[in-house]
C-alpha cells in the first residue's frame, strides 16, 4: 500500500483512541466472516485478538487497514474513518501480514528501502531507518544477502521490520510468529514490546495462548466472526470462576452422555461427540467419581482424562466448545 509521503511521528494524549472498532461486520454473500465486533485500543497498549484459524482475525485486520471494505459498522484510526478518510488513516498504520511481504531476490536492505520509500521516506531519513531496523531485528550482518537464503525466522523478523520502517503510530500484526523457531519467536515478542514502549498501539492476532498472555493488555476472544469475551487477562480468567475443564476421550453416545452429566450438580457439557466429551465442572477433582459413575451407567467408555484448571485456555474452551489449535 503506497502513500505519497511519510507522516512525522507526533505525540498524542494517553487517552486517545488509536483504534476504534464499532459493530464491524464483513460478509461474503451468505458467509459472515466478522459479525458485530467492537473494541478500542489506546496509545502504548497491545490489544490481542485470540482465536483459531478461520475465526475472523485476519478479516478484522484487513478491514482496519483498508484492504477490505466493511459490510457494516465503523472503524477509525486516530479519529480517521478508514472508509471515508482512508488515506489519512493509513498514514498512521504499519501492517505485518501473516503472508510474507518480501522480495526473495532482493537483499534485506533493499526490501526495507522499498517499503520505506513506499511510505515516503527519502535520502538520509530512509537510510537511517533502514540501518536502525536492521540492527533491532538482528539482521545487520546479513543485510546484503538475498532474502531467499534466509531462514524462516529471519524472514519473519524482516517482515516485521518492513512494517515498522516508517515508525507507524498503530501497528497491525497478523500472526507474526507463525512457523518460527523459538529463538526468533522470543526476538519478535521483544520487538513488539519495544514498539509499545515507544508509544505505539499494537493490534496483535494470534492463536497462541501463551503469546496473548505474555503481551496483551486487553484480549478479545473471537470465534466464527463473533467476539465472545473481552477484558484484561485477570478479568477473563475471573469469568471462569472456580470451574475446571474436564476433557474425556473414549467412546460416547452424545445424547446419553449429555443427559447423564445434566443430572449432576456443578457440571455442564461444553461439547460432546462420539470420541470426545468436554465438561465445565466446579471442583472437578471432587466430582470425578460421580462423573465416571454417571457416564458408566450411560454406556460410555472413558479412555483418557485431562483436567485444566481455571485459565484463559479453559475459558476459551468453555466459550467455543473447542480447543484453541483445532
Amino acid at each position: 500500500m503506497v502513500l505519497s509521503m511519510a507522516t512525522p511521528r507526533v505525540s498524542f494524549g494517553d487517552d486517545i483512541l488509536m483504534i476504534d472498532v464499532q459493530d464491524l461486520r464483513k460478509s461474503y454473500g451468505e458467509l459472515v466472516a466478522v459479525d458485530g465486533v467492537s473494541f478500542t485500543a489506546g496509545r502504548g497498549s497491545v490489544f490481542g485478538l485470540l482465536g483459531p484459524n478461520g475465526a475472523g482475525k485476519s478479516t478484522t485486520i484487513s478491514c482496519i487497514s483498508g484492504l477490505l471494505q466493511p459490510t457494516g459498522g465503523r472503524v477509525s484510526v486516530l479519529g480517521h474513518d478508514v472508509t471515508r478518510d482512508g488515506r489519512a488513516a493509513r498514514q498512521h498504520l504499519g501492517i505485518v501480514p501473516q503472508e510474507l511481504a518480501l522480495y526473495g531476490e532482493l537483499s534485506a536492505t533493499d526490501n526495507l528501502s522499498y517499503w520505506g520509500a513506499a511510505y515516503g521516506l527519502r535520502g538520509s531519513a530512509l537510510k537511517g531507518r533502514v540501518g536502525a531496523v536492521l540492527e533491532v531485528t538482528g539482521l545487520a550482518d546479513r543485510a546484503q544477502e538475498p532474502v531467499k537464503t534466509f531462514s524462516g525466522g529471519m524472514q519473519r523478523r524482516l517482515n516485521f521490520g518492513c512494517g515498522i520502517v516508517h515508525q507507524p503510530q498503530v501497528l497491525l500484526l497478523d500472526e507474526p510468529t507463525v512457523g518460527v523457531d523459538p529463538q526468533s519467536r522470543v526476538r519478535l515478542l521483544d520487538l513488539v514490546r519495544e514498539q509499545v514502549a515507544d508509544g505505539t498501539c499494537v493490534l496483535y492476532t494470534t492463536h497462541y495462548m501463551e503469546e496473548a498472555q505474555a503481551l496483551c493488555d486487553q484480549i478479545g476472544i473471537i470465534d466464527h466472526g463473533k467476539l465472545l469475551a473481552l477484558g484484561t487477562l485477570n478479568e477473563l480468567r475471573g469469568m471462569m470462576g472456580e470451574r475446571d475443564i474436564l476433557r474425556l476421550t473414549g467412546r460416547f453416545e452424545p445424547a446419553r452422555a449429555r443427559a447423564a452429566v445434566g443430572r449432576l450438580e456443578h457440571a455442564e457439557v461444553v461439547t460432546a461427540d462420539e470420541g470426545l466429551l468436554m465438561l465445565s465442572v466446579e471442583a472437578a477433582t471432587r466430582m470425578l467419581p460421580a462423573i465416571f459413575s454417571a457416564l458408566s451407567d450411560a454406556g460410555a467408555e472413558v479412555q483418557e482424562t485431562t483436567l485444566t484448571q481455571p485459565s484463559l485456555e479453559s475459558l476459551f474452551i468453555k466459550l467455543t466448545g473447542r480447543e484453541l489449535r483445532e
